[in-house]
């Protein structure tokens, strides 16, 4: 693309405010932050994104760092590999999970998604379908450091934002979108639930525009299944 209205800046969302000082850039008017995985990434292989796949256990969305799911797969603790699972994945028997792992990835090599699969296969519980993207969602998030990344983006939000201007958020996962919930309703990552008896000294940043989420219609499901999940919230900076 030939025009310099837009540039391409190949970095991550919580490198946000430095990009925009580097190219000069004091203040936008709009912000969209699309938080979900690109379904070509989902629909090769070699990224190890996917559990239909044969290919490495990588999960690196960025492929310059040095964390990729083998490694969490292969290093973490039973209570990291636990943590992840739960949080992340809401996997049922995430403990029992994690335990496994541990045990199990003494005896056999780990570096393929088919070795993965091979190796939870005695523990998984239900659809093993459903089962396995819980798993692999997990992962994924904790590879990337998603979570850290959204609150390190929004937390830059409030600076690099015109008033009146107005930022956008695609969330994919219930804890993605109640962060974004709560940074645009009180500014923060927290639910605070006001108190009767006291006054609320908190000075608004933005004026939320969607009290709702906006969610997929029937037809855009029927066009594109994975947007099932996709929730949009939009706030305004006062």
């Amino acid at each position: 693309m030939d025009d310099a209205r837009v540039v391409f800046i190949p970095e991550n969302f919580s490198n946000l405010q430095r990009f925009l000082r580097l190219h000069k850039v004091a203040g936008v008017d709009g912000i969209l932050a699309d938080l979900g995985v690109s379904s070509h990434q989902f629909d090769k292989g070699d990224r190890g994104f996917s559990i239909r796949f044969s290919g490495p256990l990588d999960m690196r969305m960025d492929q310059r760092q040095a964390l990729s799911a083998q490694d969490v797969v292969r290093n973490y603790t039973a209570a990291q590999l636990h943590k992840i699972f739960e949080q992340y994945g809401e996997v049922t028997n995430s403990k029992t999970l994690a335990a496994h792992i541990v045990s199990a990835r003494a005896h056999v090599s780990v570096t393929t998604i088919e070795q993965f699969k091979s190796l939870i296969a005695p523990v998984v519980k239900g659809n093993p379908n459903k089962y396995l993207a819980q798993v692999f969602q997990a992962l994924r998030m904790e590879v990337n450091n998603e979570m850290g990344v959204l609150e390190s983006m929004l937390s830059q939000v409030p600076d690099v934002l015109n008033p009146g201007g107005r930022v956008a958020i695609i969330t994919f996962h219930s804890i993605e979108d109640r962060m974004v919930k709560n940074f645009f309703r009180q500014g923060s990552f927290v639910e605070t639930p006001s108190h009767p008896f006291l006054p609320d000294n908190k000075e608004d940043v933005f004026t939320v525009i969607t009290r709702k989420p906006i969610t997929a219609t029937e037809e855009e499901l029927k066009n594109n299944t994975r947007s099932r999940s996709a929730k949009l919230r939009i706030a305004e900076k006062i």
